[in-house]
């Protein structure tokens, strides 16, 4: 089997739901960080771009604007050589991270030496569905079903207790591991300082790329100013706090807009793309459990992706953790025999924001440059899925310090 390697990655600021974002397509923003990832790559410059073997990106939603294979369009769009194929994959928060997975193993397989992966998701654009009637010119009102985000449309063959909210299922996890308001409230404030810090320190430039005639420098829902001590006055949501209540709209990550792309490349592609390769993917990793139970799936899924990797706990040196809750993050660390402080230390989504089809990607690219800044060898990237599902992916620096 070839060697598949992280050659560079990009993305887009965070958009808030409604904010600075809400008006530009998803297909024109996955074209844009496409079109911008190419321009990085001296091989793909100039009609170079022929030798890249297949687009794969991530989306969540699919019911709006980014429907008909937002890949493929988006490609399209970028201006890359109508040659190039494209692949939409869908596996909810997780897609991009998934078309990473499907794009390192096009190249361990020897079908491709040059995959461009990624993902993107408009939740402010995400539309209201009216569903087909049973029969033609029904009686009754009929309701618009927003896409935005969670169960729509749902078959009544599901059991009840797997169809709850996102919310209401991370209230379940919370108690059943035992993680309290304080310390959900402690990690969204760290995620807060830390992203700022980062924006702050330089660490995202090279990462984030402008939205043309966009005036967005930063991920939009970055609070730097936030605090443990103003997180605790908000009031739950899902739950009443008489009630148990614990997950509120400050430690949970919010709804938002944005893109990221990825270059995957063999081990020949260094000649190709004329730059040098930032990581190995090393190991994958998916798993599934109950729906209800989606935010702790990322545990099984690492677990697995280390012993693909053939490395255990001890050796890895950062973690990228995509923070949908606070609640369900906590939960899988505590599970994790690891320093807290290696995971997320450049901020995490419920201060960056999680742009469901573009998250994953944003992880893998995190840390693969946070590696090469660091020189530490081993990463992981992972991120738990609605219905249940995780995916984890090791990264391995190709240039370690000793």
């Amino acid at each position: 089997m070839a060697e598949a390697f992280v050659y560079d990655a990009v993305r887009t600021s965070f958009g808030r739901y409604g904010g600075a974002l809400a008006g530009i397509r998803p297909d024109d923003l996955a074209a844009h960080v496409l079109r911008a990832l190419v321009d990085r790559a001296p091989g793909l410059r100039d009609g170079g771009a022929a030798q890249v073997d297949e687009v794969v990106l991530g989306n969540a939603n699919g019911a709006g604007e980014e429907n008909r294979n937002v890949a493929r369009m988006a490609a399209l769009l970028a201006g890359l050589p109508t040659s190039v194929p494209g692949s939409t994959v869908n596996r909810l928060c997780g897609s991009s991270l998934d078309a990473a997975i499907v794009g390192s193993r096009q190249i361990a397989t020897g079908e491709a030496d040059v995959v461009v992966v990624g993902g993107v998701e408009s939740m402010s654009r995400a539309p209201w569905v009216l569903p087909k009637t049973e029969k033609p010119y029904p009686a009754g009102d009929l309701g618009l079903v927003s896409t935005t985000l969670g169960w729509r449309l749902v078959n009544p063959a599901m059991p009840g207790e797997w169809t709850v909210s996102l919310g209401e299922a991370t209230e379940q996890l919370r108690g059943e591991r035992g993680v309290t308001r304080e310390r959900q409230d402690a990690f969204a404030a760290r995620s807060h300082r830390l992203a700022a810090q980062a924006w702050d320190s330089g660490f995202y430039d090279d990462l984030v790329v402008p939205v043309p005639g966009v005036e967005l420098a930063r991920d939009e829902s970055i609070r730097p100013d936030t605090d443990e001590a103003r997180l605790a006055t908000l009031r739950t949501v899902f739950r009443r706090a008489d009630e148990g209540g614990t997950v509120t709209a400050g430690n949970a990550s919010p709804l938002n807009d944005g893109a990221s792309a990825v270059l995957l490349g063999s081990e020949r592609a260094h000649g190709l793309l004329g730059l040098d390769p930032l990581a190995r993917v090393a190991g994958r990793g998916a798993s599934a459990l109950e729906p209800q139970r989606f935010g702790y799936a990322p545990v099984a899924a690492a677990q697995q992706a280390l012993e693909r990797a053939g490395i255990d706990w001890s050796d890895v040196a950062a973690i990228e953790l995509n923070e949908a809750f606070a609640a369900q993050s906590l939960a899988c660390l505590d599970a994790w025999p690891v320093d807290p402080e290696i995971v997320n230390r450049h901020g995490g989504a419920i201060a960056l924001g999680h742009p469901l089809g573009a998250s994953g990607g944003r992880v893998l690219g995190t840390l693969a440059r946070d590696l090469q800044r660091s020189g530490e060898r081993w990463g992981l990237a992972c991120i738990c899925i609605g219905v249940g599902q995780g995916l984890a992916v090791v990264l391995e620096n190709v240039t370690p310090r000793p």
